[in-house]
């Protein structure tokens, strides 16, 4: 989502404890047994940021939590941004190599349009997961009035899968999977949760879930134990990893510490929800460049001549212009 311009900036890149008897309320207490599995090595919070505004784009405003100085990568992730634009600000064409895209609409709608004809529009609710692979120059604009909000995520590719075709997995928000619990509904974007699998199929594997948890519920999420994972918080207070953690709210991103899962309470008054993020490492070097991902400096400037004499992969680059 980064705007590409001809002056190019650089972007580097305890156990489980039960539920307290004076945490009451109409749910029935849930164990983790019943709603995820029992959790060896429970994840807690290893690391919490604050996702502060800045400017992106042509006039837009993020908040970043992922891809900022205090924390440049999660591998496999490069980037989280939460982002509210109003026109006519937004994303005019700039390009992309070497890893994948995931927006999510949380409110309003995005137009999109690519150099291949690709074109649509995402409502709240949809979601498009783009492998930018070899390479793509698109744009991404805000429709109708007022603040269109969403959150968009940088999915690393493995040096393998760096140069594959550009693909979109685009998902209306009434096909998308969900499931309902015990006071806790979540959408399953990536992934699994409650018995209940997403169709998305990640090159990278990954896992990517939306919750809304009740005041006075709970959830117990298993992670694959070598996964890295994070939650992002949108709305609400919520406790983390162990009953004893402090609160964390909005506009927050959690790092996990590693183990098999995650258990969330929330003890607050309002609705609690947040993304549950996780993924397999690729433990690959990461050399990036803006909106360029490789595994070399020499794959870098090899990108810059491909994208600048639009040749390998950005040959539909030097004719074409977003409507």
């Amino acid at each position: 989502m980064r705007l590409w311009r001809s002056t190019i900036i650089t972007h580097l890149t305890t156990p489980l404890a039960v539920f307290s008897s004076k945490h009451t309320s109409k749910f029935a207490m849930t164990t983790s047994s019943e709603i995820g599995g029992s959790f060896s090595a429970p994840r807690l919070v290893a690391k919490k940021l604050l996702a502060k505004s800045q400017s992106e784009g042509d006039g837009a405003v993020v908040r970043r939590s992922i891809g900022r100085p205090e924390l440049k990568s999660l591998d496999p992730f490069l980037l989280l941004d939460e982002f509210s634009v109003s026109p006519p600000a937004g994303f005019p064409d700039h390009p992309h190599r070497g890893f994948e895209t995931v927006t999510y609409m949380l409110e309003g709608a995005f137009t999109h349009q690519d150099f291949a004809g690709h074109k649509g529009t995402i409502r709240a609710g949809d979601v498009q997961w783009m492998t930018a692979g070899r390479g793509i120059i698109h744009s991404e604009m805000p429709v109708g009035t007022g603040a269109q909000k969403g959150l968009q995520l940088w999915i690393n590719l493995s040096s393998k899968d760096k140069m594959v075709e550009p693909n979109y997995q685009e998902l209306l928000n009434e096909d998308i999977q969900r499931a309902e619990r015990d006071g806790v509904k979540v959408t399953i974007v990536a992934g699994e949760s409650m018995g209940v699998k997403s169709p998305v199929y990640t090159r990278t594997p990954t896992m990517f879930l939306d919750f809304t948890i009740a005041p006075g519920a709970q959830m117990h999420q298993p992670i694959p134990e070598s996964w890295n994972s994070f939650v992002y918080v949108l709305h609400g207070v919520g406790v983390f990893g162990s009953m004893d953690s402090s609160p964390i709210s909005a506009h927050h991103a959690v790092v996990l510490s590693p183990g098999d899962g995650l258990s969330i309470w929330n003890h607050g008054s309002k609705p609690l929800r947040f993304v549950l993020i996780g993924g397999q490492p690729i433990n690959e070097p990461v050399v990036q460049y803006g909106p360029f991902v490789m595994n070399t400096q020499a794959e870098i400037d090899m990108t810059l001549q491909d994208y600048h004499y639009c040749k390998n992969g950005f040959e539909r680059a030097k004719l074409w212009r977003s409507q």
